[in-house]
């Protein structure tokens, strides 16, 4: 996705919204105009988003943070594919009824956000399907409500930030959870699951790999787990890949791509091997930091005409949350799975060169616009540099999914 003129005048952040059986089922982005005092055009902005999801490619849900632009992007009426998050100050003002009485009425979803004040005007109240409730404004024990209580719309629970609060939030009834579980320390004495049997193929194909090892030697680890090797050319022959033939074996797979863009695929088939259902949402953070790393070392110069140091930020990107995923810290983890140094300065140490990179994507992650333009700064990238890697992730990751 080319960098729209339109980006340069907001920062954007995202979540996932995540249903019960941890699957994420729609991208909230969050909308800063860059500049307070500054008008942003809501046509030209839903024109990029369109680009970035199309209709057939899932659910977004819109939380913008400007009155103004939300009340021109209701009248522009997105497509319905997006979902519009609306304050409830707004519902409760007579100004904006006819906007969301129409944006209603052209199929989007419409979700409450926040507690209202005073009454919304009786037009207003069938246009909602759900309300966001904040779990820091959450009033309600960790329970599902009381017989007899009934609420006349469902209720989606926003800044979550580990699983214990996912599933309080479901056991309270929501149907859905925005935020990013993420914050689970690790437990006490974790001995780590990178030794677990389904795990142990892709470590020592990635060691071999490593190695630069003969291809016979390492088709003859592929063979050892065929389900491995399935996923491994799914995600090659993905269209995100971008090749213009097939790949049809392991063998065939070295022969085009190399050691080197080899050992990405590799990490990510490591980051997605959990089978636990509370790590669905961290596999789904892994694979979109991969690509936003690789997509930010690609736009501030770092690795321009340099793909081995995108495939770094990528595998920096993915192995981000392994100590979550594996339940072990990095100083062990890092032992037993070969990185190469700049990553692991970042994920065991918190410095070298990728480590501005992976803050920016933190800062993205949090929705937080002045950290965002710190560290683009920081980096000498513009905001809409920032914004347009992001969507481009998002689009490539979905291709992935």
């Amino acid at each position: 996705m080319s960098e729209s003129p339109i980006l340069g005048q907001v920062a954007l952040g995202y979540a996932p919204m995540i249903d019960r059986e941890r699957r994420v089922t729609a991208i909230r982005l969050t909308v800063f105009p860059a500049r307070p005092d500054a008008a942003v055009a809501a046509a030209p902005l839903l024109a990029t988003l369109a680009e970035a999801w199309p209709e057939d490619a899932g659910r977004v849900a819109l939380n913008v943070a400007s009155e103004t632009l939300l009340h021109d992007l209701m009248l522009a009426q997105p497509a319905r594919n997006v979902m519009v998050e609306v304050p409830a100050f707004m519902a409760a003002d007579p100004a904006h009824t006819d906007a969301i009485v129409a944006l209603h009425r052209h199929g989007n979803t419409l979700m409450l956000q926040g507690r209202p004040r005073t009454e919304l005007p009786r037009e207003v109240l069938p246009c909602f399907a759900q309300a966001i409730v904040d779990l820091a404004e959450e009033r309600r024990p960790d329970a599902a409500a009381p017989p007899g209580v009934t609420r006349s719309i469902g209720f989606v629970q926003s800044g979550v930030r580990t699983a214990v609060e996912v599933e309080a939030a479901f056991k309270r009834g929501a149907v859905a959870v925005l935020g990013w579980p993420l914050d689970d320390p690790l437990p006490p004495g974790a001995a780590g699951a990178a030794g677990r049997s389904d795990l142990q193929t892709v470590v020592e194909l990635m060691r071999r790999v490593d190695k630069e090892e003969p291809v016979d030697r390492l088709d003859a680890v592929i063979k050892l787990d065929p389900t491995l090797g399935f996923k491994l050319l799914r995600y090659i022959n993905s269209p995100a890949f971008g090749l213009r033939v097939e790949i049809s074996s392991f063998r065939h797979a070295i022969m085009m791509l190399g050691y080197q863009r080899l050992k990405r695929w590799l990490a990510l088939l490591l980051a997605q091997a959990s089978k636990e259902r509370d790590m669905k949402p961290l596999m789904f953070a892994a694979l979109r930091r991969g690509l936003l790393m690789e997509e930010l070392v690609r736009a501030g110069g770092l690795a321009q005409g340099d793909a081995q140091m995108r495939d770094e930020a990528f595998i920096c990107g993915v192995f981000s949350l392994l100590d979550k995923l594996m339940k072990q810290p990095f100083g062990e983890l890092l032992k037993a799975i070969p990185v190469p140094s700049s990553v692991q300065q970042a994920l065991a140490d918190g410095e070298g060169p990728y480590q501005p990179y992976f803050e920016l994507v933190q800062a993205v992650e949090s929705a937080a616009m002045f950290d965002v333009r710190e560290s683009a700064e920081r980096l000498m990238m513009s905001v809409g540099e920032v914004n347009a890697a992001l969507l481009r992730a998002l689009a490539t990751a979905r291709q992935l999914d």
